[in-house]
């Protein structure tokens, strides 16, 4: 099934979701990036979600889950 979400990406390239997506295994996605800034109402709910969803989010079973799909450089 397709989905359309609203997210905002800051100047840094980090991709902040404006809802909880679950998915049953790893998907494929397409981002468009608009010409326009977001409202007030997307960037306070982005702040004020981002440390609720980290709680999810930030989890060793969440990495393993998407590690064949993001190899990052060690420091």
């Amino acid at each position: 099934m397709i989905q359309t979400v609203e997210a905002v990406l800051d100047p840094e390239g980090r991709l902040r979701m404006l809802e909880r997506i679950r998915v049953d295994k790893p998907r494929r996605v397409l981002v468009t990036i608009l010409d326009e800034e977001p409202s007030e109402d997307a960037l306070s709910l982005t702040l004020v979600s981002e440390t609720s969803l980290a709680k999810d989010w930030d989890r060793p079973e969440e990495d393993a889950a998407w590690s064949h799909l993001v190899q990052l450089p060690s420091l």
